[in-house]
């Protein structure tokens, strides 16, 4: 099974338009310090599975190899906006998995065109797909949100944004279900002390060090986190890395 960071940017991305930051600064000159929209994709012999959809090329990266499902955390634009061109695409329907919420974003639920919305999923009732199984976890955000807690070939990847700390229920299935690998929110430096919405750094490591995993890796990273790494080395635990776009991890 191999996982791919697709994007690891907060919604505001990096470079962030119209800062001037040694990071977004960076970014401009060096593609490889990018970070475009959080997502992420999974293949398994030869079935690929996203992990929410705000790429904006995404249509041009399902005509290359098409999805066989996509799984949603929620839907705020930043992580389905990928969907408003894909939708108008041709031939089989494909499956969209994501939380129950009314609103969903704009008119995707009025409108699908082939995107094949399945009903709400519920937190902790595993989704079975070919040749993995996900079972979605109830998150802290604005809009309801879900991670996902990843099995096959005998690898635990828990998948954890957006999120502001994790729910009781939550933390408490992850100890029991024990993940291999853990990735999770990491929006803000630790220096921000008023986070909204999504982890800093120092709270996503708490919530690490709680859950014990082999290997955690840091994503919706914001512009913030790669300035103050350029500044000075973060401190992060050995089994704790920044992701970065184009990663690629086998499980």
């Amino acid at each position: 099974m191999k996982f791919r960071f697709v994007g690891t940017g907060d919604s505001a991305q990096v470079p962030r338009f119209g800062c001037d930051c040694p990071a977004c600064q960076r970014a401009r000159v060096l593609s490889c310090h990018r970070r475009g929209p959080c997502g992420a994709e999974i293949r398994l012999d030869g079935v690929r599975y996203l992990l929410d959809a705000g790429r904006m090329d995404l249509a041009e990266s399902c005509e290359r190899e098409r999805p066989a499902a996509v799984l949603l955390t929620h839907y705020h634009a930043d992580h389905v906006q990928g969907l408003f061109h894909l939708r108008w695409g041709s031939g089989e329907p494909i499956p969209v998995h994501g939380p129950k919420d009314a609103h969903g974003c704009a008119d995707l639920h009025k409108n699908p065109g082939i995107l094949a919305f399945q009903p709400g999923l519920k937190p902790f009732r595993p989704l079975l797909l070919e040749g993995i199984e996900a079972i979605p976890v109830p998150l802290n955000h604005s809009k309801p949100t879900l991670g996902y807690c990843i099995s096959g070939f005998n690898a635990k990847l828990a998948y954890l944004t957006d999120t502001l700390g994790l729910p009781t229920e939550t933390e408490r299935f992850l100890r029991q279900w024990r993940p291999d690998v853990i990735v999770l929110d990491a929006t803000h430096p630790a220096s921000h002390l008023e986070p909204r919405n999504h982890n800093n750094l120092s709270m996503a490591l708490e919530i690490i060090e709680r859950l014990n995993p082999g290997q955690a890796w840091l994503t919706h990273l914001s512009h913030a986190v790669d300035a103050e790494a350029m500044s000075a080395p973060l401190p992060l635990p050995p089994n704790v890395s920044l992701a970065h776009d184009g990663l690629e991890l086998e499980l």
